[in-house]
């Protein structure tokens, strides 16, 4: 049996990782590039000539003398904690299949669990606006999940108490392999919803395929074509092959989620997913997910604790 080229390709090794990231130095260096790829952009005046004050790692344009940091205005902005530890958070949520439980990660990083719990929700907050965004096309399998243990004695499946719901959709090639996925949180499978999330989600060229539930027909609100697969419930409609790819995702989701967080709070349900669709789009070039998520990070906006905590996360 042949193996699979994903599953099998060397991603990022820790040595090399301490090549690339192992010092602060080195970390600075890599935010530095991605927040100006073309060079400093004083953020006042838009000048380019600049000189460094070392003692505090400031910009100072030579124009208009406005001093900013590289970390200004970005997810790192106010840390306190040294560059390379955000690096090493970032190594552990790119190349980890399952993800990692912030216990897990403040071990590894040398931090409490709180601390690991807001690098990595910032981390994760990164992931869900980077793609935000973005929309598949062609062929989509769509499907509904939930996120939530059972309880005993209550009911079960559709409707069930604590239970979050979502939308997962997996964008497939010609040759039926799979390439792209969105995992959304939504109120409810409602026409109204599934509308909502075709119009954010899915380009008009969407083919979608879905296995009957009535609300799934309101993706042609939004301009999609849609084709229903009937295939029935239980262990057998899971293993239908028009939906084998978004079936296979959700797999992979709730043996991560089981494996590795036990539980979800609801409100932090889109960002849990960000991350799973976030390394499932990049999974062809593991060691490239390292300089990505810092372009990116540089590009988000700051995310105090309050609202990691406090707000309600919406996709």
């Amino acid at each position: 049996m042949a193996r699979n080229k994903v599953q099998f390709q060397k991603g990022l090794s820790e040595p090399e990782f301490d090549r690339q990231y192992g010092t602060e130095e080195q970390c600075w260096q890599a935010v530095v590039a991605s927040r100006w790829p073309r060079g400093f952009v004083c953020p006042g005046c838009g000048g380019a000539k600049l000189s460094v004050v070392t003692t505090r790692r400031l910009f100072q344009c030579s124009t208009c003398r406005l001093q900013t940091s590289a970390m200004a205005k970005t997810i790192f902005a106010s840390t306190k904690l040294p560059l390379r530890t955000w690096f090493r958070a970032m190594y552990h949520l790119t190349q980890t299949k399952q993800g990692i439980s912030s216990i897990e990660l403040g071990r590894r990083l040398g931090v409490t669990q709180t601390t690991a719990w807001k690098i990595k929700h910032k981390l994760k907050q990164v992931m869900l606006e980077r793609d935000a965004t973005k929309q598949l096309s062609g062929r989509v399998e769509i499907d509904d999940a939930y996120v939530g243990g059972e309880r005993t004695g209550g009911k079960r499946g559709r409707g069930a108490a604590g239970k979050t719901p979502f939308v997962a959709a997996a964008q497939t090639t010609q040759d039926g392999k799979p390439s792209q996925l969105k995992l959304r949180r939504v109120s409810a499978f409602s026409n109204r919803s599934i509308e909502a999330f075709a119009r954010a989600s899915l380009d008009p060229s969407c083919v979608v395929l879905s296995d009957g539930l009535r609300c799934f027909g309101a993706v042609i609100e939004a301009g999609c074509t849609h084709e229903v697969v009937v295939t029935g419930s239980g262990p057998a409609a899971a293993k239908s092959a028009a939906f084998k790819w978004v079936n296979t995702a959700l797999g992979n989701i709730k043996a991560a989620i089981i494996g590795t967080y036990r539980s979800i709070n609801s409100k932090h349900v889109p960002r849990y997913l960000a991350e799973f669709e976030y390394r499932f789009n990049r999974r062809y070039d593991l060691a490239a997910m390292i300089p990505r998520l810092t372009w990116a990070a540089t590009r988000t906006t700051p995310m105090p604790y309050r609202l990691l905590k406090l707000a309600e996360v919406h996709a």
